[in-house]
């Protein structure tokens, strides 16, 4: 069989097959607007809380009107217990509550430091990280005034007394995540994971889907089967993988920082090694179906063993070392170096040097347990899918 004859019917059997073709054009581009779509918002905002009043005094309800003025947080209800509050909390009537303490106001004048208590859901951890901040800035903000004021009777000028009021000054500038959004710190990362797992199942669908039939994968050598597929699927995750790191990234906001010659030259040891192993994963399965549903369920576990998520410091050694062993987390800190935190190409050659390698073990493994009894490089058989 000539070659181009071979690229057509590898080509045919990829657009003709609906799974194949649904998971890999239809499902990518799919999820390119499915998964930032909740995230859109990027962080909570005007989370519904309480607030018990217990001093009711001017700086107290001054306090209450600072906590409604923050972004994060916005005051539904003025409470007078905490009973109260906790029961409006366990209906899911508002996501936390602050008390302001008896004689606060008192406090105050004295020089004492009232304290504040907030409460929140803790194991929502962006609501409860977002009502914290907003009722913590208000606090703060309150007690530097308090602060200011004191050194204002003392005699203290006003321009000495507002740099004075604290020991520490906060000067905050995010650096690779300059929205402080969700969308800028997990989408970046969680695109390289579904460009991954489609090409896993279009390879490995594709092999197991031929494995036991008869058609023109028996008329050619293993060899020159394997390279056109390693070749055609690249190519049409070439044009995926520009989409996502391109348009949709533009789309999302997502910062973009590699010169697209970096990215191409990436994403080329990245494409092969993951198609080696959907090749293989084809090859092992004794029904097709087999391959989809462990991609799928591998998904998350991938994710968090990358280090993105999860900080590779704080994981098991022995997951750690497993996560060496496929493309997952190298291609995915090394997208994230190139694209979002402008790193230089040496900074990102050595996890270029891994990909590389896994490429190569990988489509050995793929070459030497595709299965023999399917080939027949000079029997006869119609050309057919």
């Amino acid at each position: 069989m000539k070659l181009m004859d071979l690229i057509f019917h590898e080509l045919k059997a990829l657009v003709l097959n609906p799974v194949i073709a649904l998971t890999v054009f239809g499902g990518t581009v799919f999820y390119s607007f499915l998964y930032p779509l909740p995230y859109q918002q990027q962080i909570p905002r005007d989370l519904p809380i309480a607030v018990v009043n217990l001093d009711a005094s001017q700086l107290s309800y001054k306090l209450e009107r600072m906590v409604d003025a923050s972004p994060n947080v916005k005051v539904v209800e003025r409470l007078h217990s905490i009973d109260s509050a906790k029961r409006q909390f366990m209906q899911d009537k508002i996501t936390g509550f602050v008390v302001i303490p008896e004689h606060f106001y008192k406090d105050v004048l004295l020089g004492k430091a009232p304290v504040l208590s907030y409460a929140g859901n803790a194991s929502l951890l962006l609501v409860y990280g977002t009502v914290v901040e907003g009722l913590a800035q208000a606090g703060g903000t309150l007690a530097a005034e308090a602060k200011v004021a004191k050194y204002l009777q003392q005699g203290v000028p006003l321009v000495l007394a507002s740099e004075q009021y604290s020991a520490v000054k906060l000067n905050s500038k995010p650096t690779f995540n300059p929205r402080m959004g969700y969308i800028d710190y997990i989408v970046p990362a969680v695109f390289v994971l579904i460009l991954q797992q489609t090409l896993l199942i279009a390879a490995g669908l594709l092999g197991a889907t031929q494995k036991n039939q008869t058609g023109y994968w028996n008329q050619v050598s293993r060899f020159e089967l394997i390279t056109v597929r390693m070749a055609l699927l690249s190519a049409v995750y070439y044009l995926l993988g520009m989409y996502y790191f391109g348009w949709s990234f533009s789309l999302h906001g997502v910062s973009v920082y590699a010169h697209i010659g970096q990215l191409l030259a990436l994403m080329l040891p990245f494409f092969l090694c993951t198609i080696a192993i959907g090749i293989w994963l084809g090859n092992i399965a004794s029904k097709r179906e087999y391959v989809t549903t462990l991609v799928l369920m591998s998904s998350m576990p991938l994710l968090f063993i990358s280090g993105v998520v999860w900080p590779t410091e704080a994981l098991p050694q022995p997951l750690v070392l497993f996560a060496q062993l496929l493309p997952t987390a190298p291609a995915i800190n090394g997208f994230l170096k190139l694209n979002q935190m402008a790193a230089d190409w040496w900074q990102v050659a050595p996890l270029w040097r891994q990909l590389w390698i896994q490429c190569l073990v990988w489509s050995a493994i793929a070459y030497l347990t595709y299965p023999k009894t399917s080939r027949s490089k000079h029997k006869k058989v119609p050309l057919a899918n």
